[in-house]
């Protein structure tokens, strides 16, 4: 920002090499190697600002979540003798970044640059994974989403039943340890970071909209009493989405030592039974797409591989099973939470089928405000539980 290029220009004018420029012009004009660390929803204003000005044969590239508007704001207005190599690191901040994937996209560029790009991106320690802008974009789908619309769809209902879910006994421990966890995550950072992968991803927006007709679909069920019709549907998705993929007999992914380790609240010696709508139509929402989601681990953020983790808790252990969709027709605990949920889920999808990012930021920020105070303890709890969960996985 250009009424702050007085300070930096202070703050680093002891230091040698690092020269602040006033604009994007000084910066375009003078690097090899330049990266748009912008909204997805801005890439293209930005480039169009500061694109034309870019040095002859210099390497550009975009950091945005969502790769098909950034890839087509270089081609609208970068000159043709510029190379274009994108990156993005799938995971959240405060993430160590050793081990965790990030794509190299060689959109339009020479095997030194690349190699280059790959040498500098090298310093992070995580693991380099190769695709396309598409491939990028339909994965990112895949894996991030309908998770972000799970937890997002999670917060707004327990902010419209006026709940912190932590201070009832009936979501805390176990799998209810991580819902609240990583909600709160979601709702502690920015919204944009979640709104332009979903706005601006076409598959993203199917998948988040597969995810509310999912949600709506089973609780029908439910509400109707349907368990014969309930029990055939869930176990089906269950059979596509897990025994198809081979993993019957391989441990899980998340363990009880695990789950039960990050409370934000006292642990209950007797547990509530959960009908655990989200997760039984995040397996449904899986199988009527047809994903399969291990297919995609090499490019799965730590978040994804929670989610996935309790889906499969709960999936592969088939007396737990059997008590979730007995508890879903037969006891009425949570029906007015299942309630508002299923209004968030479709909520969500709306807002994302309108492509309102306005709408967007203030659905998200008024959840966010309600949840604020918890956010540092949220995010200290949340730390050690990624970090376990990447020892563990």
């Amino acid at each position: 920002m250009r009424d702050k290029y007085e300070a930096l220009k202070q703050e680093f004018s002891n230091i040698q090499r690092v020269v602040v420029f006033e604009d994007g012009f000084g910066v375009s004009r003078s690097s090899d190697y330049i990266i748009y660390s912008v909204e997805a929803g801005a890439i293209d204003k930005v480039v169009a600002e500061y694109g034309r000005a870019t040095k002859k044969h210099a390497i550009v590239g975009g950091q945005t979540s969502c790769k098909a508007p950034e890839i087509a704001a270089f081609e609208r207005h970068l000159p043709s003798d510029v190379e274009i190599i994108s990156c993005h690191s799938l995971h959240g901040p405060n993430v160590d970044p050793k081990d965790q994937p990030l794509v190299i996209i060689r959109h339009r560029a020479s095997q030194e640059s690349y190699d280059l790009v790959s040498t500098i991106m090298s310093c992070f320690g995580s693991k380099l994974v190769d695709l396309t802008a598409e491939e990028h974009d339909r994965i990112t789908a895949d894996t991030q989403a309908v998770t972000h619309a799970a937890f997002l769809s999670m917060g707004t209902a327990w902010r419209a039943n006026n709940q912190f879910p932590w201070e009832l006994t009936r979501y805390v421990g176990g799998i209810e340890n991580v819902k609240c966890n990583i909600t709160l995550r979601i709702y502690s950072n920015k919204w944009h970071v979640y709104a332009g992968l979903a706005i601006l991803n076409p598959s993203a927006k199917k998948q988040i909209r597969q995810y509310a007709e999912s949600v709506t679909d089973l609780f029908k069920l439910m509400l109707g009493g349907h368990k014969q019709e309930l029990e055939q549907r869930v176990k089906t998705a269950g059979e596509f989405v897990f025994n198809a993929a081979g993993k019957e007999g391989e441990p899980l992914l998340l363990g009880d030592e695990v789950l039960d380790q990050f409370s934000l609240g006292k642990v209950p010696k007797e547990r509530t039974p959960n009908n655990h709508l989200s997760l039984l139509a995040m397996v449904d929402c899986w199988w009527k797409l047809r994903i399969v989601p291990y297919d995609h681990m090499i490019c799965s953020t730590p978040l994804f591989r929670l989610w996935l983790g309790v889906t499969e808790y709960l999936f592969r252990k088939p007396a737990l099973l059997d008590d979730v969709i007995n508890i879903a027709v037969e006891d009425n605990t949570f029906r007015s939470d299942d309630l508002e949920f299923t209004f968030a889920a479709r909520g969500w999808s709306e807002c994302v089928s309108f492509g309102d990012f306005s709408s967007y930021r203030d659905r998200f920020e008024q959840i966010q405000s309600y949840f604020a105070p918890r956010f540092p303890e949220a995010t200290r709890v949340g730390n050690e539980m990624i970090r376990v969960l990447l020892e563990e996985t």
